[in-house]
């Protein structure tokens, strides 16, 4: 069942900022705007409602404003995230707060995993929090300054996997850029999406970058420990382990991946999410 099926008027304009768009929504007279996971800037004329503007965002604000806060909290390693209902300014994620859910994260999270977990949270605190903030029960506090960071929209080549991070860092990139852009490396021309994988200790005599046997079958070598293949997808190919891998194409071991920063699709190393605002 969708809204369609409840007897609401649906409309989804594709640039929410075009005059005409604008001025339909305000001849309906809304006296509130609740937005999740909505990827436009919202004119000011929209804002400024009798109760305002309200936005429900999957981090617990200010830590992760912008565009992919979930990823973020991935790569972070936090311990612990939640949703945000806040009322809306001009500003990117930077309103006032008006109620707050955590969750506490194991570790061990996807992406769209948590994506789904935190739509669930975020159904239940809007429920609970929208008549005690039409009634005035909730007052809307102003986010702290401390602690603020912001996320960037992801890029195809931040998937890349970098050996010069350490192996725990590469294992929470594998977990955060599911589905998109995913995380891969590139052996001797061919790109191997990696699906899954876990952290073991690495040898001595590793060397960053280069594909290592490992007791659980193929890895790669970083700075610091190793990053155990579980379940990775050639270029064309299907999903399979890394022992699968492995056995199909041995000459793979002592192969060096091409390392970010060279020949990439776009210049320079990513950006870290989470830098402060």
């Amino acid at each position: 069942m969708d809204a369609r099926d409840l007897g609401l008027d649906v409309r989804s304009p594709e640039r929410l900022r075009d005059p005409a768009t604008v001025r339909e929504l305000l001849d309906l007279g809304p006296d509130l705007v609740v937005l999740a996971d909505y990827g436009q800037i919202v004119p000011e004329p929209l804002l400024d409602r009798r109760y305002g503007a309200l936005n429900l965002h999957p981090s617990l604000l200010p830590r992760h404003r912008g565009a992919t806060p979930i990823p973020a909290a991935i790569l972070a390693g936090d311990q612990e995230t939640g949703v945000t209902l806040m009322r809306m300014d001009a500003g990117i994620d930077t309103g006032p707060i008006v109620a707050v859910e955590h969750a506490t994260l194991a570790g061990d999270e996807t992406a769209p995993a948590l994506e789904a977990r935190l739509a669930i949270t975020a159904a239940g605190l809007l429920a609970r929090s929208l008549d005690p903030w039409l009634d005035g029960e909730l007052a809307a506090v102003e986010q702290p300054l401390d602690g603020a960071t912001m996320t960037r929209p992801q890029r195809r080549e931040d998937g890349r996997l970098d050996p010069a991070l350490p192996a725990e860092i590469l294992e929470r990139q594998v977990r955060a850029y599911l589905p998109w852009p995913g995380s891969f490396f590139e052996v001797d021309g061919q790109r191997v999406a990696v699906l899954t994988g876990h952290v073991a200790s690495g040898d001595h005599d590793d060397e960053p970058g280069r594909l290592v046997p490992d007791a659980a079958g193929l890895a790669l070598a970083t700075v610091d420990g190793r990053l155990v293949l579980d379940e990775v997808q050639p270029a064309g190919g299907r999903p399979m382990s890394g022992d699968a891998l492995l056995r199909g194409r041995p000459a793979l071991l002592g192969s060096v991946i091409r390392r970010p920063g060279v020949g990439d699709e776009e210049p320079g190393a990513p950006e870290p999410a989470g830098e402060p605002a």
